[in-house]
């Protein structure tokens, strides 16, 4: 081509073509290109929660953690269903009594991590050792209602608990229930202790002599005991007639024990036969549920005989 020489153009057809189309996007824009992929990185970044500090949730409700509270949970004849060393757990003499026992009596002790252990156990303060108890084998509360009946040997007697949220009053009043001769205790399924380690703990092995039932409905499982025969007292501190005055006690007895503070609720009070109340002479205005609920039953062991 020479200067000066006409050239023949597009006629527009370029033009025509990117009309339309906008401006070019921009790199970040573009999905091929690697700055789209790094604005997608910021904004999941950005959409992240801040960081915060966890607080662990501690060891569950069937857990002994602890070198001391797992001797005394051993000691006291607790179901163990898993029992775990940590790796390289400094030995004082309470860990070595640990190891004898589980050495006397079969008891395996699974070594983990230290790491794994914390994970276990919720972040608990294990100190290199934990149970696992085993899950609580309820009693039919009815089958308790008749099988106390049927006990040629002394009356029925059984202990019913209305709001006792506290494990450890709960596994206090287990124990007090075994060695007085009660034939069980019944808790409700809901607002009420259920058999956690704690409660194991408190009854001092107690839970494995005498039988704990569940019931979905306490009101009814009175009044399905009253038709059965049996006489139902509730212990309450404002009650007319104090304990020892109360009839019907040498007779097949469903004692029925509040909450302290709250008492026996009011549907609860209706379904009782009786209220009775445990006479006070100190300054003291009320008892613990569990130590009322102990007085109570000496009372009736004592009337029987």
């Amino acid at each position: 081509m020479t200067r000066g020489q006409n050239t023949a153009g597009s006629g527009g057809r370029i033009r025509r073509s990117l009309k339309g189309r906008g401006p070019t996007p921009k790199a970040e824009d573009r999905v091929y290109h690697k700055a789209y992929q790094a604005k997608q990185e910021r904004s999941r970044t950005d959409s992240r929660p801040a960081p915060t500090k966890t607080r662990p949730i501690g060891a569950g409700p069937d857990w002994v953690v602890g070198r001391n509270p797992v001797w005394e949970a051993l000691s006291a004849g607790l179901p163990v269903k898993t029992a775990y060393v940590a790796e390289g757990a400094e030995r004082d003499s309470r860990l070595r009594d640990i190891f004898a026992f589980a050495a006397a009596h079969s008891l395996p002790l699974l070594t983990v991590t230290r790491f794994e252990l914390d994970r276990l156990t919720g972040g608990a303060v294990h100190q290199g050792v934990a149970l696992q108890l085993r899950e609580f084998v309820y009693a039919d509360a009815d089958d308790l209602l008749a099988a106390a009946l049927l006990d040629g040997d002394r009356p029925a007697l059984l202990v019913g608990l209305d709001g006792i949220t506290d494990p450890h009053n709960l596994g206090a009043i287990i124990r007090s229930a075994a060695a007085f001769g009660a034939h069980g205790v019944v808790i409700p399924s809901r607002r009420s202790a259920q058999m956690t380690a704690a409660a194991w703990k408190a009854s001092a092995g107690a839970a494995a002599r005498c039988p704990v039932g569940k019931t979905g409905n306490l009101n009814q499982f009175i009044e399905k005991a009253s038709r059965a025969g049996y006489t139902v007292v509730g212990l309450a501190g404002e009650a007319d007639a104090d304990l020892d005055a109360t009839p019907g006690l040498a007779d097949a007895l469903l004692l029925v024990v509040g909450a302290e503070g709250e008492g026996l609720s009011r549907l609860t009070r209706t379904r009782c036969d009786a209220l009775a109340r445990i006479p006070i002479t100190g300054a003291i205005e009320s008892l613990n549920a569990s130590v009322a609920t102990g007085v109570a039953l000496y009372e009736i062991s004592r009337q029987r005989g």
